[in-house]
């Protein structure tokens, strides 16, 4: 059986689905594996790397997929490519599922058999597949980084012979795998941290690590929250209460950082053209829910605009600027999925549709939507 792994081509994506670490842990499974060549490079990977391991690399890209039995990808390919996948072989990436839904139909008509890694529950015998954890931790480091190369000043409080520096002030909205990862790493490196969430779970968690925690704590608040762990949408009222909080908080800020997502639903608006007027000149602002739209009214996708002497920064693939780190977690989760499907006595893949993993990241199957 061979294992085939893409070279990504969406723009700004410089991440790769299988690393040579676990390339070898494949080869060593019984299996063949072949990778496009340079699909690594953008991540530190060569094709001597892979070579190394016993990965064939290939330079023909129709040769190279029509002889594979499983894909391993990063991000959906587009459909021309899914076109040189032989019938019934199976693609493992993410799928996004929510976007583009006609071409997610054509993928069911190829016969190409798929996997959403964003789909798989949030279980604890799924944890080493969780590419949106492994990827949002990134993703919540990365952010603070970001701000702190766009904002004018230090962020530690600095006693000088010259004169006191003040600590930076950081917002964090949102306070999932992203947002606590931004808060430990704003706390770090010494600023002042405050962090926001509707979900009531996540007040311990910022305060855990040293954040502030600020929210409307009233009865819609104690229930904010999806037994998968999401945040649920909120009331209008609520969103009315919160957004004044936000106001009067978000004026003192030097940096916010805003990362709220909710799935197959536009990011929530929750920074207004108002807020970011209110904000001091030389602040920043990252939005980490670009790619859905963003958290904040004036978000460009891919763009870093100013709006009174305020950067908005609209990156849509942060874990893609540490791509080699991002790489080498995604492809780590990857292969604990596959290895969740393959049938290690019998050298041979088994989809088992009454397993809570497959049943949930299934997505076409036999040339349906699943």
């Amino acid at each position: 059986m061979k294992i085939a792994v893409l070279k990504e081509t969406k723009p700004f994506e410089e991440r790769v689905s299988c690393t040579p670490e676990i390339s070898k842990k494949l080869i060593s499974l019984g299996l063949k594996v072949g990778i496009e060549s340079e699909a690594g490079s953008a991540a530190s990977y060569s094709d001597s790397d892979y070579k190394s391991q016993g990965v064939e690399v290939s330079k023909s890209q129709k040769g190279f997929l029509d002889k594979a039995d499983v894909i391993f990808a990063v991000r959906r390919p587009e459909t021309k490519i899914a076109k040189l996948f032989k019938k019934n072989s199976i693609l493992i990436c993410q799928m996004e599922p929510y976007q583009n839904q006609e071409e997610i139909k054509e993928f069911a008509k190829l016969g190409i058999n798929s996997f959403a890694l964003e789909n798989v529950p949030r279980i604890t015998r799924a944890q080493a597949m969780d590419v949106l954890s492994s990827q949002s931790n990134l993703s919540g480091y990365r952010a603070v980084i970001e701000a702190s190369q766009i904002y004018g000043r230090a962020f530690p409080m600095m006693m000088t012979a010259a004169g006191t520096i003040p600590p930076a002030r950081v917002l964090i909205m949102g306070a999932g795998v992203a947002g606590l990862q931004a808060v430990a790493t704003a706390k770090r490196l010494g600023a002042i941290v405050s962090a926001t969430d509707v979900r009531p779970a996540a007040k311990e968690q910022v305060e855990s690590l040293g954040g502030k925690f600020v929210a409307v704590e009233d009865e819609e608040f104690r229930e904010a929250e999806t037994a998968g762990g999401y945040a649920k949408q909120m009331s209008k009222e609520y969103q009315k209460k919160q957004s004044k909080l936000i106001s009067d908080t978000i004026k003192d800020q030097d940096i916010v950082i805003t990362t709220a997502l909710i799935p197959g639903k536009p990011a929530p608006k929750l920074v207004s053209k108002e807020m970011i007027t209110s904000m001091k000149p030389g602040s920043v602002v990252i939005d980490l829910a670009a790619v859905s739209g963003g958290n904040c009214e004036l978000t460009k996708p891919d763009k870093i605009i100013k709006n009174n002497n305020v950067s908005i920064v609209g990156y849509t693939n942060i874990p893609s600027r540490l791509a080699g780190d991002a790489s080498r977690l995604f492809a780590r989760n990857i292969f604990s999925f596959f290895e969740n499907i393959w049938d290690k006595e019998n050298s041979k893949l088994n989809i088992n549709q009454e397993d809570e993993i497959v049943k949930g990241s299934l997505l076409t199957y036999n040339g349906k939507l699943i």
